[in-house]
């Protein structure tokens, strides 16, 4: 029996391997995780291009479960159908096998040239994309020195012995479960074949139960995507189920002939490892060209399995915060980006009903702009918490400070709904309560007003969506056009108080309405400050 120690450095050594897979998913992530995204919407059009777009992030991306949620989020939000995104899924699986056979090549030496090049990156990175990619690398540098250290605690007298016990009286179906529920554990089929591959260098498995064992590891990974999916819904279960029934298909194709296929591998004269890596890419070539023909009736079946669950529209839930993409920071971020937008076009609307307000005498209009502010204060509420709920330690520079804007955003328009309802609104109501009749000229202000404001709302999303300098500079140079304004109906309102010709209340009704728009456009103009004070158009102070 092994001792105590050498138990301890065994488990020490798989935590390692853990650590490493999940520093370097985390680090591709960070640095590559729009890039990644990008790659698989421009790539969603044909089912040979999903494929190819599915096989780069499966290669780039040691995580089948960060690759199915990708892909879940793209399929449930409706962006993709879902025949390609089960051929991009199919080319993830393909994309994997390429890493795995890196991994398998004799370049364990490499770790500390992997470790080192990683810190000096996490160092002295003039980025944070740099950074990131560094803590990639010291991830896989990790990796390959947990492999080596597995290689060497495996060969010490009782270890092999004792998982050889374990494991060779096991038949090959018990092989596949363990296996299965090692993929499981781990949350990535890429992982547990990188456990599978020490076993077998080690020899503590035979030819066939290690392709047993990669078999298992496939329905592991495929079923954690499912279970944590489960409660989601049930359209965001179908490209994860169908990742299981391809894998369970594959499997019960390839049981009967796993002895024939490790005779066969071994007669090639590999490797111990290389038999597993090369039957781990044998295995998903030939499930992607089955099944890539197949994905239509795969779709047909998954729709009737996991049918839409049709459902009132509510205007105050959120349609894009999807939890499951948490862990992904770069998608999370996306998810809070449309969010916010679509909260802007519910201020939108306040701002264009509350302009008819002035003119029209229709109290209702008013309620109506009220249950908006409801709308929005719950949509903030959502994004607020959505954010909040993106681990900090998993945000790059770069993404926190996206993350800060989003947040800055969503803050300024719950202020803009909020000066609409409890300000702009009151003023209205009191206006057709005491049938008070504005100049035409006065309409005309406001009238304009809240067109300035419209644009400037429209500006702001610009800002946030695609970091538009140029909309910002305006947003900013336009501000002063709001305080011209003010200070011409200021100047208007003293003499109409001293010519007597308009009524008091009537002309500081003006007034009022008019300093709570330029309240409205001070929250918007607020949005370009970050932009413009990291292009340098803008400096931090304006007193001299």
């Amino acid at each position: 029996m092994p001792s105590f120690v050498t138990l301890i450095r065994l488990i020490g050594e798989v935590a390692l391997l853990f650590w490493g897979v999940d520093m370097a998913k985390t680090g591709m992530l960070r640095a590559l995780g729009s890039d990644l995204r990008w790659i698989l919407g421009i790539g969603l059009k044909t089912r040979l291009q999903a494929f190819a777009s599915g096989a780069a992030v499966g290669f780039l991306l040691p995580s089948s479960t960060a690759t199915v949620l990708m892909l879940t989020s793209f399929s449930a939000t409706g962006v993709i159908d879902l025949v390609l995104a089960l051929a991009a899924l199919l080319g993830a699986n393909v994309g994997a096998t390429l890493a795995v056979q890196i991994v398998s090549l004799d370049i364990s030496s490499t770790f500390p040239i992997l470790i080192l090049g990683g810190f000096i990156a996490g160092r002295r990175g003039t980025s944070s994309r740099v950074r990131d990619l560094g803590q990639a690398a010291i991830g896989l540098g990790l990796i390959f020195l947990s492999l080596t250290l597995l290689a060497g605690t495996l060969r010490l007298p009782g270890i092999p012995v004792v998982l050889k016990d374990m494991l060779a009286s096991s038949d090959q179906a018990l092989l596949i479960a363990i296996a299965g529920v090692l993929g499981w554990a781990v949350h990535s089929s890429v992982t547990a074949m990188l456990l599978i591959m020490s076993l077998a260098t080690a020899g503590v498995i035979t030819s066939g139960s290690t392709l047993a064992m990669v078999l298992g590891a496939h329905i592991g990974a495929a079923l954690h995507s499912l279970i944590e999916g489960k409660s989601r819904g049930s359209v965001r279960l179908r490209v994860s189920a169908g990742n299981l029934v391809v894998n369970l298909i594959g499997c019960a194709l390839a049981l009967p002939f796993i002895d024939a296929i490790a005779l066969a591998l071994t007669d090639l004269g590999s490797q111990p490892a290389r038999i597993a890596a090369n039957f781990h890419m044998l295995f998903n070539i030939l499930l992607a060209m089955i099944f890539i023909q197949l994905l239509p009736w795969l779709a047909v079946l998954l729709r009737k399995m996991f049918p839409d669950r049709p459902r009132a529209p509510a205007p105050d839930v959120p349609q894009h915060l999807d939890v499951d993409d948490l862990n992904i920071p770069s998608m999370a971020l996306s998810n809070a980006t449309q969010e916010a937008i679509r909260l802007a076009d519910v201020v939108r609307s306040m701002l264009r009903t509350s302009q008819d307000l002035f003119r029209d005498g229709d109290l209702t209009c008013v309620m109506s702009v009220r249950k908006m502010d409801n709308v929005v204060d719950s949509l903030y509420g959502a994004i607020y918490r959505y954010l909040g709920a993106i681990e900090p330690a998993a945000l790059g520079e770069e993404q926190a400070r996206r993350l800060s804007d989003i947040l800055v955003f969503v803050i300024n328009l719950e202020h803009i709904g909020d000066i609409i309802d409890n300000n702009l609104m009151e003023l209205a109501a009191k206006r057709i309560k005491h049938h008070l009749c504005l100049p035409e000229e006065a309409l005309m202000d406001i009238a304009q007003m809240h067109e300035m404001l419209l644009e400037h709302l429209d500006l702001a999303g610009s800002v946030l969506m695609i970091q538009d300098v140029r909309s910002a500079r305006r947003l900013v140079a336009e501000k002063d056009q709001f305080r011209e304004i003010e200070r011409t109906l200021s100047e208007r309102h003293l003499g109409e108080l001293r010519s007597g010709q308009v009524p008091n209340d009537v002309s500081a009704f003006q007034l009022d309405v008019v300093r709570d728009l330029k309240r409205v456009d001070a929250h918007l103009s607020a949005l370009a400050r970050s932009l413009l004070e990291r292009s340098g158009d803008l400096h931090p102070s304006r007193l001299a």
